[in-house]
């Protein structure tokens, strides 16, 4: 077997592996049970329900996908088909999977490439979201659809909302939050037909739930960080100089804000020493982990040990003055492995020309869609 033909192998069976595994995940967000701890089982008919959340979800992340696919082949850029990662932990629910990719088989020279095939895919995708969530909305079920997910509510009648969503109760089921952004609100108090859910109970709305994961997606693709599509869009707009300072300040502030909150001033004034050894012990770590995701920012050590450091004291500083202000830590690992794995900085494109102004504008509708698109806490778990 050639090696394309074997690449095209891999491809295909990468997709049906995510095909399997985001079916699952839908059909355990949809009936609020892990499969394998399901009482009773899940039956093969409500696992295969999970395509309502599979086939939408997938169909957003394709469209994205081959934006960029298609956009590189005009440029003359060679470039492979999308490889999906399938993802699924079993007894712990997940989305099914962690995305796809493709991966560029020559080099991009200009910075009008760049933009065009970093913006072509959040676009693509951003546009097919938006029709999934007009349908999500236009096509609600019936408010009594939630007794089919917790049959047990039914009997405490109109007044259930008042015993199911307390934090006891939030916390017993182990529910899941929606965040809010700008789009779905807006979704949900001028387009919805039907009785909206519950954000607590959102998840179990697969058409929701997809065109939610939709938009959390192309806000973290459209970060303008590094070579996220949105850093290719930034890089476009600005050119190199000004990306390799506008980026990294991004990139700081995004990762004060997923740490802002984790520990805080109050947490180290107590007289039990055993206490305050452990939070040192994980403040220590903490900072590690700043130390990590800020290690390709500046070549010497030393000077981004002292970044790291600084930071945690100006989160300590805040939490003293302001100790009900608190980041998202939910964004912690997804901000290390951008500057530890992926990088803040931008290759440079061997040739830089002026973009025009239609392209400008395209790049700041992006920011637009960045806008309406991003959750400051797109997940709140209750344990």
């Amino acid at each position: 077997m050639s090696r394309t033909r074997r690449r095209l192998f891999i491809q295909i069976l990468l997709f049906v592996v995510t095909l399997v595994t985001t079916t699952i995940a839908g059909a355990e967000w949809m009936h609020g049970t892990s499969l394998f701890y399901a009482n009773p089982p899940l039956t093969f008919t409500q696992v295969l329900e999970g395509l309502y959340f599979s086939v939408p979800f997938l169909l957003v992340l394709t469209f994205h996908e081959f934006g960029h696919y298609f956009t590189a082949r005009y440029n003359k850029v060679k470039v492979t088909l999308p490889f999906y990662i399938p993802l699924w932990f079993g007894p712990f629910t997940t989305m099914g999977t962690m995305g796809a990719f493709i991966q560029l088989r020559s080099r991009v020279k200009t910075n009008k490439q760049y933009f065009d095939i970093g913006i072509a895919g959040p676009l693509a995708g951003f546009f097919v979201a938006l029709g999934l969530l007009w349908y999500g909305f236009t096509h609600l079920p019936p408010a009594d659809y939630i007794f089919t997910i917790h049959p047990e509510w039914k009997a405490l009648g109109d007044q259930y909302p008042q015993h199911v969503y307390t934090e006891e109760a939030l916390a017993g089921r182990g529910a899941v939050k929606l965040g809010d952004n700008l789009l779905f609100w807006f979704f949900e108090k001028f387009v919805a037909t039907g009785p909206v859910p519950s954000p607590y109970d959102m998840a179990n709305y697969p058409f929701l739930f997809a065109g939610y994961l939709s938009l959390f997606f192309t806000a973290l693709n459209l970060f303008p960080i590094g070579q996220l599509d949105g850093g290719h869009i930034l890089y476009g707009l600005v050119g190199r100089r000004w990306h390799r300072i506008i980026s990294p300040i991004i990139f700081v502030a995004f990762l004060f804000y997923a740490g802002l909150g984790w520990f805080k001033y109050q947490d180290f004034n107590q007289s039990n020493t055993d206490d305050f050894l452990i939070q040192a012990g994980y403040l220590a770590a903490y900072i590690g982990l700043n130390f990590m995701a800020m290690s390709r920012l500046h070549p010497d050590r030393w000077t981004v040990a002292a970044l790291a450091l600084g930071m945690v004291l100006m989160q300590l500083v805040i939490s003293y003055f302001f100790p009900a202000v608190e980041g998202y830590r939910g964004f912690l690992l997804f901000a290390v492995m951008l500057g530890r794995f992926l990088g803040v900085y931008h290759p440079p494109a061997e040739i830089e020309v002026p973009i025009g102004w239609k392209r400008q504008l395209l790049g700041w509708f992006s920011l637009l869609v960045f806008v309406l698109c991003f959750s400051p806490k797109p997940f709140i778990m209750f344990e």
